[in-house]
């Protein structure tokens, strides 16, 4: 199988501060990961360095065959979906949903005076409606719900076809209903095997959805554990990681976990 990531001793300093440390880990073609571990873990920053968006202080991260530090990110970014709250927040609050989606073809954030073909406003309104926001295409994005925000995101992140697609928390700030919502979506996007390699990040382990494959444990930046969820979503290795005693159960292909109560 092709390596679509391979990031080897990946190390991010800031200052004194490790934030990611000697961290290695390779995705392939046709699986979907899920990153989980607490705040601070070093999540958000690996995301980062996996969209070409930061350069480790050392070590090595190729991303799609090409290695950061030889290759334009300019060029390479394009074949990277991402969303994120960090995206988001650039997001003009003026910005219809349908140029929200649309300014993705050009790598933008806020339509100027580019022009796009039918086949771009076509694969727009196509993913808008894949989302379930079709009807929101002429709204403001500032005027969306938090989970109509997040929807919009995701189809946004299709929007040039990547070959891989990095997600950031997107259940983040939804009720229980928005999170099922988006839990189904995501499902429904996982089990697609014309989709893109996929890597979601949460914090809870309640919010992966049925069909991903592959699980990162993150622990102090470091990969605390790696492979197949069945094998690596475990009470011994996610109490480890988040530093107290859980249980993890796993029922009609969605999993829980709750802290162990003291006898």
């Amino acid at each position: 199988m092709t390596d679509v990531l391979d990031l080897q001793a990946v190390t991010i300093r800031r200052g004194a501060t490790t934030i990611l440390d000697e961290l290695s880990w390779t995705v392939r073609e046709g699986e979907r990961w899920v990153v989980l571990g607490r705040n601070g873990a070093g999540k958000t920053t690996m995301l980062q360095v996996a969209s070409g968006r930061m350069h480790p202080t050392h070590g090595t991260a190729a991303l799609l065959g090409e290695t950061l530090g030889r290759v334009d990110v300019f060029e390479l970014r394009p074949r990277i979906g991402l969303s994120s709250a960090a995206l988001a927040d650039r997001i003009p609050s003026g910005e219809t949903v349908r140029d929200v989606v649309l300014t993705a073809a050009y790598g933008v954030t806020g339509r100027w005076r580019e022009g796009y073909e039918q086949v771009d406003e076509q694969r727009a309104a196509d993913l808008l409606e894949a989302f379930g926001v079709a009807h929101l295409a002429d709204r403001y994005f500032g005027t969306l719900s938090e989970g109509e925000r997040k929807r919009v995101q995701i189809a946004r992140s299709l929007m040039a076809d990547p070959e891989l697609l990095l997600l950031d928390e997107p259940a983040a700030g939804l009720d229980l209903g928005g999170r099922e919502e988006l839990v189904s979506a995501l499902a429904e996007l996982a089990g697609d095997p014309r989709s893109p390699v996929l890597v979601l990040v949460t914090h809870h382990v309640e919010e992966i959805p049925p069909g991903f494959t592959h699980l990162l444990l993150l622990r102090g930046g470091r990969a605390f554990a790696s492979g197949p969820i069945d094998e690596v979503l475990t009470q011994e290795n996610l109490s480890g990681a988040f530093d107290m005693d859980l249980t993890v159960d796993h029922v009609a292909g969605r999993w829980s976990a709750r802290a162990v109560r003291p006898a």
